[in-house]
């Protein structure tokens, strides 16, 4: 069997380490894939951009690939899942109609109200002075997001109405998010913990992966502007078993029953971000349409079955017939970046010290491969994952191989998993 991975970050690098491990597959390939993924002599790294639905259909009929796997949302919400499936090609990918669960916010937003899922109170807005005045109605903190893809960047939690003011006015009128932020969608804070719930759905069948948090905040203590996320880990405490069970009965078999009530057929990875309040009760922050990243890296760390096999079960419609198996350990990523992310970042670094990280998965993100050395090339540049029996114990690995870790301007934050870490110390 062979496996194309399209996307080219740490997501990719370790849903295409996990693919390598399955019996049943013989070559992997990875477009555009990163340094790593072109270091690593297992992997094939194509060089296609992943919008290039064209030229990436051509690279299945030509090498026989047998399944394509879509790893971020662009070209989900662009119809990837449409073009492979007019040549015959196998593709585990949800339609753009049903991306539009992370594409457009207001339209998540108006689904979940439609068909009961809890969320936070909201409204949607082209206007500043109708979205400042909501913001006002609904007191503090107040959330602003742009309403399109803004590569997890695009929420703001304003803790003063000169805050959500000021979000307001970058979104509709500054254009920080481009076309993505030419509406926006503010809606009430909910207090509690974050966790993020992903499962593989093919129609009303889906199997629930494990559990994660990840930690979005730059900087410790989850202070400062969002990321792309800065680390995660798996399990995540937050998520009893009786949480968990909310979680299906009360979000996603209510989401992809509304999906196909609307005939939306929901087929790949759904990714549900909760809040998770006091007394258990989950409500949606939002949905991605694909796993999530770095929540991908631990759990792919601890995940025991065959990605591939269920993978290929869910574009085939057999889902009824597959489960999912966990290491009872726990896994821990942190994300290495270059000094200035989220903002202006450099790159062209040289990184040294991954073979001295003997305890840690490297999963590579903002990396390139020129001749040998290994160079910084985006904001998120590394993950460094490691399992033990305790998050605490994993915590403790990852930050001992990190100290071997080094190119100019890295930047890590030095308390992932912290709420983990507490409960384990109670």
């Amino acid at each position: 069997m062979k496996i194309l991975v399209v996307g080219a970050g740490g997501r990719e690098h370790a849903l295409a380490w996990k693919f390598l491990q399955s019996a049943k597959v013989t070559d992997v390939f990875v477009a555009p894939g990163n340094g790593g993924i072109a270091a690593d002599s297992r992997l094939n790294q194509i060089d296609i951009d992943v919008m290039d639905f064209d030229a990436l259909s051509q690279l299945v009929l030509d090498q026989a690939i047998d399944l394509t796997v879509v790893g971020p949302e662009g070209p989900l919400v662009a119809g990837i899942q449409a073009h492979f499936s007019a040549k015959g090609l196998a593709c585990l990918a949800p339609s753009a109609e049903a991306a539009q669960l992370e594409g457009s916010k207001s339209f998540t937003k108006e689904f979940m109200q439609r068909h009961r899922i809890p969320t936070a109170a909201f409204q949607a807005f082209t206007e500043i002075n109708e979205a400042e005045a909501y913001a006002r109605s609904l007191g503090l903190p107040v959330v602003i997001k742009a309403d399109g893809l803004a590569a997890g960047k695009g929420v703001v939690v304003a803790q003063t109405i000169e805050e959500a003011d000021a979000a307001i006015n970058d979104m509709l009128a500054g254009n920080v998010y481009g076309e993505a932020g030419s509406k926006v969608v503010v809606e009430a804070f909910l207090p509690g913990e974050e966790a993020s719930f992903i499962v593989l759905a093919d129609g009303d069948q889906y199997l629930v992966f494990a559990t994660s948090q990840d930690h979005k905040a730059i900087f410790d203590g989850d202070q400062g502007p969002n990321t792309g996320g800065m680390g995660a880990y798996s399990p995540a405490p937050i998520v009893t078993k009786a949480v968990s069970q909310r979680v299906c009965d009360e979000i996603i078999e209510p989401t992809l029953k509304g999906l196909l009530a609307e005939q939306i057929h929901y087929t790949g990875f759904l990714y549900a971000g909760l809040m998770i309040n006091d007394e258990g009760a989950p409500s949606v922050v939002e949905f991605n349409c694909r796993f999530g990243d770095p929540e991908t890296q631990p759990i792919m760390m601890r995940l025991q079955s065959d990605l591939a096999e269920v993978c290929l079960a869910a574009v085939e419609h057999r889902l009824d017939q597959q489960s999912l198996v966990f290491s009872d350990e726990a896994a821990l990523a942190v994300v290495v970046a270059s000094q200035g992310y989220p903002g202006d970042y450099a790159t062209g670094a040289v990184i040294s010290g991954l073979d001295a990280a003997l305890h840690s998965q490297i999963f590579h993100a903002g990396t390139k491969l020129e001749e040998d050395d290994l160079k910084v090339n985006g904001g998120r540049v590394l993950a460094l994952v490691a399992c033990a029996p305790t998050v605490a114990k994993a915590q403790a690995i990852v930050y001992q191989d990190l100290e071997r870790v080094q190119f100019e301007g890295q930047y890590y934050r030095r308390d992932i998993g912290y709420r983990a870490v507490a409960r384990e110390g109670i």
